[in-house]
């Protein structure tokens, strides 16, 4: 496959993902009403990990070495247990478009751990567009009101610090292994983490809610937003360099605040608009830009 080909495919692949990430924050909005935190990606994972397991069992792929299983391990426990379900309970305390746009600074830090680990070069058109996004996330966090807001966007920037180095490590494991193989044992990894929690979370809520909408809603997020675009997301980041693929995440709110505002009614203000379109800006400047 030719360098463009490779990239085109890439782009493709993540215009899939962001697109699903983004409608995650409005289904899992709707969920959280429904089902406990930690019990939502308890649920994902199992269905997740169930699907890309009889999948994988259908390959014959290079078989992990001893000393590569950290990396596995830490990708699951950290990236995809303890990093998504800060981000749904973020997304719990404040709303899906806020949620999505502080998870929208994951380009800034994706950019940042790539140099740091992956020696990849930080150019002066990714530094502009990492300042543009910064900018239009502060415009939006700054006028938020109340605590229970202000812990849900603590909350989403630990996630994104945490999901940031993940992504960065993906990109290294993935030069070596399949991405479809680093993702099953990653998302099974996280299914095991969370099931003690999330039996425990069951036992002392009193608010568990299954029914018809809830269960096609947890299907969508386990096979859409789980299954398909966690292995999208690391096939790209196989393909091309981490900081490349960070600079689509602004897509991401984009479709959250689209879908929050038709399905959620939530309001649109003029600091989010402000700080949307520089965020957008940044990241069409750093795809069609030249670097200098």
């Amino acid at each position: 496959m030719s360098s463009f080909s490779k990239n085109k495919m890439a782009y493709i692949y993540l215009l899939i993902t962001f697109f699903a990430w983004g409608s995650l924050y409005v289904i899992s909005k709707f969920v959280l009403d429904k089902i406990p935190v930690v019990t939502v990606s308890f649920i994902r994972y199992v269905i997740a990990g169930t699907v890309l397991y009889f999948i994988l069992k259908q390959r014959k792929l290079k078989a992990i070495q001893q000393q590569d299983y950290k990396y596995v391990f830490l990708i699951g426990f950290l990236g995809y247990f303890v990093s998504m379900a800060t981000q749904l309970l973020g997304t719990k305390l404040t709303n899906a478009s806020l949620a999505s746009l502080v998870n929208s600074i994951n380009p800034v830090m994706i950019m940042l751990f790539a140099v740091i680990i992956l020696k990849e070069r930080l150019t002066l058109k990714k530094i502009v567009c990492g300042v543009l996004a910064i900018t239009g996330v502060y415009i939006i966090v700054g006028g938020i009101d109340g605590h229970g807001q202000m812990w849900g966007v603590g909350i989403s920037i630990f996630s994104v610090i945490l999901w940031s180095w993940v992504s960065v490590v993906v990109r290294k494991i993935t030069q070596k292994y399949d991405p479809l193989q680093i993702t099953t044992y990653a998302i099974i990894i996280a299914a095991i983490c969370t099931m003690p929690f999330s039996i425990w979370e069951l036992n002392v809520s009193s608010k568990v809610q299954f029914d018809g909408s809830v269960v096609l809603s947890m299907l969508y997020i386990g096979l859409v937003c789980t299954a398909l675009s966690h292995v999208l997301w690391n096939k790209s980041l196989s393909m091309i360099e981490a900081g490349t693929c960070s600079l689509f995440y602004p897509l991401q709110p984009m479709v959250a605040v689209l879908l929050g505002g038709i399905f959620l009614g939530e309001n649109i203000t003029v600091n989010f608009v402000f700080g949307a379109i520089l965020i957008v800006g940044g990241v069409i400047f750093s795809i069609v830009g030249k670097d200098f």
